[in-house]
């Protein structure tokens, strides 16, 4: 099968939908799929088309639709999708309703990282709490370094961040709380290896979004065997359970630092955060992704919008 994969984020991106799209061209060639990324729908041959995100790829799907009214067409609904543009967008819902997959016919696919062969070893001397992404304020990316700032004399936490800011107001905010806040760092942005070898030498992940579709990073800690404390959101709470005992409420700085003090303080605490992370490990199985892709894939070809059909062609 000939997969075309959508994303609005052009070649060279480091954004979270050009990551999911390179990950996924890389997923669906090892199931033997020849497959294509574009930043939109120009009349490539394919023979099914994943786009991301339902307002911005509107237009790809239009054109889809038109070229290939029976053609299978699976929609990736990001975090701005879910919590945002559906709700107040024309054009993303009207996304929603051509594609092949919603609502009782939605899929959820995990995204996975391979599990290393070596655990990483948290740094000594200190008790580092790692918070990884692009600096946007969805993400509210300064709240754990706020939380630090109210953390008592004695403790040894130490909060690094990485991820380029997107906006300029953030980097001198940034570069401001790292002036000031003797524990907290800020690395910009950095190669997605390292990024990881942060995170597998942290104690601890910070998640503070007020809104996220289910983060990257939770996945990749998950894998690591990081231990995660998260604001309470839907998406993290889709990947942790909600009965996860580390999470705190969107934007509570106060809380935020109470619960960051008794990851750092209460071992038995600390352990039972890294249990839960542990037993929902299985969720970020590669194997498990490239199932339920392959899965997926052999729906749309057995169903009614058969995806062996005429393939698009210039």
């Amino acid at each position: 099968m000939r997969v075309l994969i959508v994303t609005p984020a052009p070649p060279g991106s480091r954004s979270g939908n050009r990551v999911t799209a390179l990950r996924w061209a890389r997923l669906l060639r090892g199931l033997g799929h020849e497959t294509l990324i574009a930043t939109a729908f120009a009349r490539q041959r394919c023979d099914l088309m994943v786009a991301l995100h339902a307002r911005r790829s509107r237009d790809s799907i239009l054109r889809f639709r038109q070229r290939r009214p029976e053609g299978p067409l699976v929609l990736a609904l990001t975090g701005t999708d879910l919590y945002g543009d559906i709700r107040t967008d024309a054009g993303a819902r009207d996304s929603l309703e051509r594609a092949d997959r919603l609502r009782a016919r939605a899929r959820v696919i995990v995204q996975s990282l391979p599990v290393p062969r070596r655990a990483s070893r948290p740094v000594q001397g200190a008790f580092r709490v790692c918070v990884l992404g692009h600096l946007r304020p969805v993400k509210d990316p300064l709240r754990t370094a706020a939380a630090s700032r109210r953390l008592p004399h004695a403790s040894r936490i130490r909060v690094v961040q990485a991820g380029g800011a997107l906006e300029e107001d953030l980097a001198v905010r940034a570069r401001r709380e790292e002036d000031r806040n003797e524990r907290y760092r800020w690395l910009g942005e950095l190669p997605r290896w390292q990024a990881l070898r942060l995170l597998g030498r942290s104690h601890l992940l910070a998640l503070t979004s007020r809104m996220e579709g289910g983060a990257n990073v939770v996945c990749e800690a998950l894998a690591l065997g990081v231990p995660v404390v998260s604001s309470e959101i839907s998406g993290s709470i889709g990947l942790l359970g909600p009965g996860y005992p580390g999470y705190f409420p969107v934007g509570d700085t106060g809380a935020l630092a109470a619960l960051l003090s008794r990851a750092e303080t209460d071992a038995a605490f600390y352990e039972r955060l890294r249990q839960a992370c542990r037993e929902r490990a299985s969720l970020v199985d590669p194997e498990r992704e490239s199932e339920a892709w392959s899965d997926l894939l052999a729906e749309l070809s057995g169903g009614n919008r058969a995806a062996g059909g005429e393939p698009c062609r210039p």
